[in-house]
């Protein structure tokens, strides 16, 4: 049985990271024979997660996780230790004595419990009085239920949490409210599409990828140019040093670095350098996702035997205009990217725009378009699950 896993980030008021919550597949479509929903749940979590470790597939952070009412009562959330979760108690649970009875349980243990897509009623308040923070669906709700919902919960000393905010508008205005923390992908989506200049030092950058991605590119060259940047220097050769690589010998030059990695490799990871400065006034997630896109193409790439350094870069430009606030047409214009990826980025068409799509539907969840897309990509059996997991872990050793 294929346990699909994925994340999905929550932010604090400074566009950094507080958490994530694990988005898995569930239903009876997962569940072993004879085995019901809850129970195959419970199984799925206990395995995926004790076995993969929730440190990194949440790369340090807490997590948050749904739980069923059954579930509450049976008290699953104590497999999981306090320090690495936040108990999401689904809007379906009904606050009957013992489900308060678990809670309280969970709370005198050091849990922190969250509800999610909270509506007020009074037979809530038991909740309300044990829970820390109250998550608000901004696309179920209008300003004003909002706003009457953030008066309730800070009656109760919860913090509040913006779910489904999709654009910097929204970002703004749940703050503006006293939401303390949000979710979504707002952080992936450009602030600005008109008259928006490139600074000197993002064209620096830019110049660098252009380089490097030359199909007449000379490993000297790139040797050099390699060496003119402190910063990517350093990088490369601590990333190779990392425990990812788990290397006997240490690198200590960029030519062993070039050499261990070869010529695509080496474009690679330069490229992702670059890119990752094109966004350093940008919350780090951009970065991160855009590695873990990068990756996860790569490696689907290799499984396909098709061009890993195009589905490399794919995944890598994928947020490229959130990056520099910018459109996509006007950025590939600019750089030597073959037509299928500025075909698969701007048009969204083309041989290559499904599997950026996979990659999409994957991280956000959407789990019966992820089999339909499977299916049309004839994918069935390929162990996409673990190269999310390996796009996972690579990318917080390249972001450490």
């Amino acid at each position: 049985m294929d346990v699909f896993v994925a994340r999905q980030p929550i932010f604090n008021r400074h566009r950094r990271v507080f958490a994530y919550e694990l988005l898995f597949r569930d239903g009876t479509c997962n569940s072993f024979p004879g085995v019901d929903g809850d129970e195959a749940t419970s199984s799925l979590l206990s395995s995926s997660f004790f076995t993969v470790g929730i440190e990194q597939i949440a790369s340090g952070h807490k997590v948050f996780i749904n739980f069923t009412e059954d579930m509450l009562i049976r008290e699953v959330p104590a497999m999981f230790p306090p320090r690495s979760i936040v108990v999401e108690i689904l809007e379906d649970v009904k606050p009957r004595e013992d489900v308060i009875a678990s809670c309280q349980y969970l709370t005198d243990n050091g849990y922190t419990l969250a509800l999610d897509d909270f509506v007020y009623s009074r037979n809530h308040i038991p909740l309300l009085e044990l829970a820390k923070i109250v998550k608000i669906d901004f696309t179920q709700n209008s300003n004003d239920q909002i706003v009457e919902l953030v008066e309730i919960s800070k009656k109760y000393h919860c913090k509040l949490l913006a779910e489904k905010i999709e654009t910097y508008a929204e970002y703004n205005l749940a703050s503006s409210m006293g939401f303390v923390y949000f979710q979504g992908y707002f952080f992936a989506k450009p602030e600005v599409l008109k008259n928006k200049e490139i600074s000197s030092s993002q064209m620096i950058y830019m110049q660098l990828i252009m380089e490097v991605n030359r199909a007449e590119f000379e490993i000297n060259k790139l040797e050099s140019l390699i060496k003119q940047d402190v910063a990517i220097s350093y990088k490369l050769i601590k990333y190779l040093n990392s425990a990812y690589y788990s290397r006997l010998q240490p690198l200590s030059s960029i030519r062993q670095a070039i050499a261990f990695l070869g010529e695509r490799g080496t474009k690679m990871f330069v490229s992702l350098i670059a890119t990752s400065k094109l966004s350093e006034n940008k919350p780090d997630e951009l970065i991160r996702v855009s590695c873990i896109r990068a990756r996860f193409l790569e490696l689907l790439g290799k499984e396909l035997q098709q061009d890993q350094g195009a589905f490399f870069l794919l995944g890598l430009f994928s947020l490229l205009d959130a990056m520099l606030d910018a459109s996509m047409e006007s950025l590939m214009k600019q750089l030597p990217i073959s037509a299928e990826i500025t075909q698969a980025l701007v048009y969204k068409t083309g041989p290559l725009f499904p599997y950026l799509q996979l990659i999409q539907f994957y991280e956000v969840g959407r789990w019966a378009e992820l089999d339909a897309a499977m299916d049309h990509l004839h994918l069935k059996g390929t162990k996409i699950v673990n190269f999310y997991l390996d796009a996972v872990r690579w990318s917080g050793y390249f972001m450490g």
